[in-house]
């Protein structure tokens, strides 16, 4: 079988992960931050947005993957994909650039949440 959905996601959400670190790194050389956060609340949003991206994109990524695997329709998969891949880009947005605004925040975990129940539902061997 070849895979033909989940790798674009893959492929997606890298390039996301990507400039989430950029963020992170571009910061810590103007500010002169090696280690840690130095207290600053502008360094932490940028790592919470990358390490809340680790913690769930990854278990994501697998679902899908097993969901694929198990012959389930691209419609289907393309459905949770947009749903992580727009989840992930709002909440990563709301903690580094709009940290006030949380209803960004709470739309972000919402459909990443939605995206990671569709993708563990769909991959069940039924």
């Amino acid at each position: 079988m070849i895979l033909t959905v989940t790798p674009v996601y893959a492929a997606a959400l890298t390039v996301l992960l990507i400039v989430l670190s950029a963020n992170v790194i571009a910061f810590r050389r103007k500010n002169r931050v090696a280690l840690g956060d130095a207290g600053n609340k502008i360094l932490q949003n940028r790592i919470r947005a990358q390490a809340n991206f680790i913690e769930y994109v990854p278990m994501a990524l697998v679902l899908m993957l097993m969901a694929e695997l198990g012959g389930t329709q691209a419609v289907w998969l393309h459905g949770v994909g947009l749903c992580l891949v727009v989840g992930r880009m709002v909440h990563a947005y709301h903690l580094t650039y709009a940290p006030v605004k949380y209803v960004l925040r709470t739309v972000g975990i919402i459909l990443t949440f939605f995206a990671l129940a569709a993708a563990a539902i769909l991959a069940l061997p039924l």
